[in-house]
């Protein structure tokens, strides 16, 4: 976490954080809220907007860190930067295998952790090295070369044929891919990350527009502009390529890199405006927890598999706990309760850390 604060940023991280939260933690995954569970395949959700979110904010708050890097020498730099990636990395994979029940050959080796590890590794190196132009280009080959990798597959959109899950297949095993959609398919998967790296540039580009021009208002209007031919290239290009997290497509990254610049944009108004007066409450929730988020995220994942192993008689702590809501409300208000419960569990923790100037980050 970089040492300078952009308000804007910390909520918006704060507002996404959270929202992982609450749509990872239902009391019961067979009661969701619709908005809050992903497209089953192509399409987006509101909840599908959260984990790109996050990946867009990677790629801003690395507008500050960067100017540490490039203080250093370029093997110090890769020496730094290499290090983030490994611990993200191990950490990731730490936290999808605790509590560690399954044997090495069954741990997923790919996941978020993994997948923001690995963007912001070469997201990094591209930043350092190459010119605004030169991230473009190397922007577009990535978003393009994808839909070119994918078309050679026979049905390159489909779940069982993608060359997505094919490569997955192929360089992990079926053993250690997630199994959530009834077969070995990992939405964080290798090949699916790539395109990921676009998210974080776009992220950085946006922030180094914002708060590196002298003329807001004219920054303002240009990244505004930027967001609607973003999302307008999306939709156009979704009639031949589909808009899919799971893919996480091309055209799904412009759309949500669209829309996060213009949730920033809409954060950074209302600051500069005289309604954050009245938002300011809201905008200090969302900025304490979006202080460390990476140490909440991990937390947010121990806490919800540590309630699984807690007997509570018959059954365990999360499903007794969705059961005391399920007492009092209907079984989908129930499990968003629950939800909210976790959230308010991790922002005070967020809280206590804020309160004693703890910044936890690699």
């Amino acid at each position: 976490m970089v040492k300078q604060r952009f308000l804007a940023l910390d909520v918006m991280r704060g507002l996404t954080l959270a929202l992982m939260i609450l749509v990872n933690t239902p009391g019961s995954w067979e009661f969701v809220y619709a908005p809050l569970l992903h497209a089953s395949w192509h399409g987006a959700t509101p909840t599908d907007f959260v984990f790109p979110f996050f990946m867009f904010i990677v790629g801003s708050a690395m507008y500050f860190a960067v100017r540490g890097l490039s203080q250093l020498g370029s093997g110090e730099q890769a020496k730094k930067i290499l290090r983030r990636v490994a611990l993200l990395f191990l950490i990731g994979v730490l936290l999808s295998a605790y509590p560690f029940n399954e044997s090495l050959d069954q741990w997923r080796v790919m996941g978020v952790l993994q997948r923001i590890a690995i963007a912001y590794g070469f997201a990094a190196f591209i930043i350092l090295h190459f010119g605004f132009t030169a991230r473009v280009v190397i922007s577009a080959i990535l978003l393009i070369g994808y839909w070119g990798l994918l078309n050679l597959a026979a049905d390159p959109y489909s779940l069982e044929q993608s060359i997505v899950r094919q490569v997955d297949l192929s360089v992990l095993g079926a053993s250690h891919l997630w199994q959530g959609k009834g077969m070995p398919f990992d939405p964080e998967g290798i090949l699916s990350t790539f395109p990921s790296i676009v998210n974080v540039l776009i992220g950085f580009e946006a922030t180094r527009v914002l708060l590196a021009s002298e003329d807001k208002q004219k920054a303002l209007s240009k990244l505004f502009v930027s967001a609607l031919l973003l999302i307008g290239l999306a939709l156009a290009w979704n009639t031949v390529f589909p808009i899919n997290k799971s893919l996480w497509t091309s055209p799904f990254v412009l759309l949500t890199c669209g829309v996060a610049i213009l949730v920033l944009l809409l954060l950074v108004k209302i600051e500069q405006s005289p309604a954050i007066n009245a938002a300011r409450p809201v905008y200090h929730f969302f900025e304490i927890i979006g202080k460390n988020p990476l140490f909440i995220y991990v937390l947010s994942g121990l806490l919800a598999t540590t309630l699984y192993l807690i007997p509570v008689g018959s059954e365990n702590a999360y499903s007794a706990l969705y059961g005391f809501f399920r007492g009092f409300f209907d079984p989908y208000f129930a499990s968003f309760l629950f939800a909210l419960l976790m959230v308010s569990i991790l922002w005070f923790v967020a809280w206590v850390l804020h309160k004693r100037n703890i910044i936890i980050s690699l």
